[in-house]
Order: C-alpha cells, then sequence, then structure tokens
C-alpha cells in the first residue's frame, strides 16, 4: 500500500511531532528523576513522583504509542518497507522494546506516585528518584532519531531479494517483445526459412 504524496507528509508530520514530543517529555521525567533523587525535602520529592507519573501516563505514553504507530504507518506505506533496510528495522525493534519497557514501567512510578501522596515524610526522603530508566530511554531515543536522520545504508537479505526481484520485474516489463524468424507474425502468411 503506497501513501499518496500529501498523506505521507501528514504521517512524517505527525511522526516527528509525536517522536521529538516524547523525546523531550523523557527529558522533562528525568529531570524530575533527579530532582526526587537529591532532594532531601520531601515536598519536593513528593511534587517529582506526582509529576513523573501525570507526565507519564498523559504524555509520554500517548506519544510513545503515537510515534510507533505513525512509524509502522509509514515504513508499511513508503518505499522504505518495514523489513528491507537494517536502520528500519533497527528502529522499529528499539521503539518496540522502548514501548514495552514504558508500558510495564509506569504502574509502578503510579505506586510510587501514590506513596509519595500518603507516606509520611521520613517515607517519602527514602523514596529518591527514578534515573536510570528515563536516563537509558533517552539515550535510546537518541539512537532512534539519528537512525531516522541519517538512515544509514544496508539492505538486509529480505531488501536485497526485494531489490533483485523488482530489477528483474522492471527489466523484463520495459523490453520490447522480440518475435525470432520463426515465428510467423502476420496469419495466413508463411514465415520466412
Amino acid at each position: 500500500m503506497a501513501l499518496s504524496p500529501a498523506l505521507r507528509r501528514a504521517m512524517l508530520a505527525a511522526h516527528i511531532v509525536c517522536s521529538v514530543g516524547w523525546l523531550g517529555a523523557a527529558a522533562a521525567y528525568l529531570a524530575l528523576a533527579v530532582a526526587a533523587e537529591a532532594s532531601t525535602q520531601p515536598q519536593v520529592v513528593r511534587a517529582a513522583w506526582i509529576g513523573m507519573e501525570l507526565s507519564g501516563w498523559f504524555v509520554i505514553v500517548p506519544l510513545a504509542c503515537l510515534a510507533f504507530l505513525t512509524a509502522l504507518v509509514l515504513s508499511l506505506g513508503t518505499p522504505w518497507g518495514l523489513f528491507k533496510h537494517y536502520w528500519v528495522v533497527i528502529a522499529l525493534v528499539l521503539t518496540t522494546l522502548s514501548l514495552a519497557v514504558l508500558l510495564l514501567h509506569m504502574p509502578s512510578v503510579s505506586t510510587a506516585a501514590g506513596l509519595a501522596q500518603t507516606a509520611d515524610d521520613a517515607a517519602v526522603r527514602r523514596l529518591g528518584g527514578d534515573v536510570l530508566h528515563p536516563a537509558v530511554g533517552l539515550l535510546v531515543l537518541t539512537v532512534i532519531t539519528v537512525l531516522n536522520v541519517h538512515k544509514p545504508r544496508g539492505l538486509t537479505p529480505y531488501g536485497q531479494h526485494k531489490q533483485t526481484k523488482e530489477a528483474k520485474d522492471s527489466t523484463n516489463k520495459g523490453a520490447p517483445l522480440q518475435l525470432s524468424n520463426r515465428v510467423n507474425p502476420q496469419p495466413g502468411r508463411r514465415a520466412p526459412a
């Protein structure tokens, strides 16, 4: 299924907005996590965990899901394909893993945010921050962004097979049909010997 040029541009714009938004929201989440880790003030830790939960569920998760879906539509609807190029496959795998880790991790963020709201000051101080997940996530999202911008060369075996097949098909379609001397091009007349 090939996307029309207008739809391709719209999907590309949506994908860029969602991907860059995911990257920025992850950076903001990391800042909140660092604040929760570094602070000894319970009100700062509480606010950071509440902010991490809200930004996680209402900004990061929706942007991540939309970035994933728009990437699928773009790869299936453009000549890049889903499995033709290594950079697309690597970006797809990294995005899928990032989204899965995010969705599996967010319930624990909600639990910690709930604890931060109800626990006493001493327990809140012990909560600390959630620095590892957003730091690694930010690194992975940066790698995905670099792959998508630079699009390094390299066809997968499937892509090589597909390219060879397309080249053969275009050669066969473009070649004029040649008649041999033994074929009679006009009915009712004998072919020359």
